[in-house]
């Protein structure tokens, strides 16, 4: 809850006219204390699980021509009932296992002196220190999933996230609640390091489910913005992992590539990369030489 009463009194005690966006952040926390305003955490996070895999789930339902060429295993199809045991199997985690976690976590937030004052961050302290967090993530992230690929990491917890061997956005968070508590934590760590607003808070964590659920989607679209991103794995970089399930030991990075390159484990999928890449072309030469022999 923010310590001023007008926003008279926040210009007054900043020395400064307020922006418009945190006019507009006054107005509406001015009278919500902060565990509420971390609480919205809860909502952000069943919204986006909820809707956004649905283009690309109704895209493959539909068979829509402009995507189809784009899916990595198009081989492999899911009912619609499969696609709804997912999101409903997904769903009772959340209200069992998420939704509870953020309503009692509330003290850690407190601790790391996670802020909901004025001023709010600039656009470039936000994306630093978002930058920050998806490095901290990655790299936390890159050693716990290479513990889950043991035999008894995998055989106890791991596997039920593999049951998808063609991942689609409703199964990123599709896991065993032991694994939902333990990828946690490289989700914590940034904030915990590098503390920011709670706004800040907020862009992670959506954000990070967004990559999660586009990694997870089946999909390598040309046209989507992480394309731009350097070292940046991307849906077909993932699919890779789950294609190869229980043996796989490559590309256990959520979401760049550089630990997998520096530690070795991405050579299976480079090798898998290098053989597709002479079939296609042994492929295309055969076509054009059936084309010479028609003409």
């Amino acid at each position: 809850m923010l310590p001023y009463a007008t926003i008279s009194d926040a210009e007054l005690f900043l020395g400064r006219t307020l922006t418009t966006l945190e006019r507009l952040w006054f107005d509406y926390s001015k009278d919500k204390s902060d565990y509420f305003l971390y609480c919205h955490n809860i909502l952000f996070l069943f919204l986006i699980f909820s809707l956004a895999p649905l283009p690309l789930l109704f895209a493959e339902l539909s068979r829509i021509s402009g995507f189809e060429r784009h899916k990595i295993q198009p081989k492999v199809r899911l009912s619609l009932q499969e696609m709804l045991r997912c999101y409903w199997d997904v769903l009772r985690m959340f209200f069992l296992v998420i939704g509870p976690l953020q309503l009692v976590s509330y003290p850690s937030i407190k601790f790391i002196e996670i802020r909901t004052g004025l001023p709010l961050p600039s656009a470039w302290e936000v994306l630093i220190q978002l930058v920050v967090y998806f490095v901290i993530e990655d790299y936390t992230n890159y050693w716990i999933h290479r513990f889950l690929h043991c035999k008894w990491g995998y055989e106890k917890i791991h596997s039920v996230h593999h049951e998808f061997t063609a991942p689609i956005g409703f199964a990123a968070p599709y896991a065993h609640w032991a694994e939902v508590l333990i990828l946690g934590i490289p989700s914590f760590l940034g904030p915990a390091i590098v503390p920011g607003h709670m706004i800040t808070f907020w862009l992670w964590i959506a954000l990070r489910q967004i990559e999660a659920i586009e990694t997870h989607s089946g999909y390598d679209l040309p046209w989507t913005p992480t394309k731009y991103i350097p070292f940046y794995g991307g849906a077909e970089y993932h699919d890779y992992h789950h294609y190869v399930g229980g043996q796989s030991q490559s590309n256990f990075a959520s979401v760049f590539t550089y630990c997998d390159f520096i530690y070795g484990t991405d050579k299976g999928y480079q090798y898998h990369k290098k053989v597709l890449g002479k079939l296609k072309d042994e492929q295309l030469r055969t076509g054009e030489r059936n084309s010479e022999k028609l003409d």
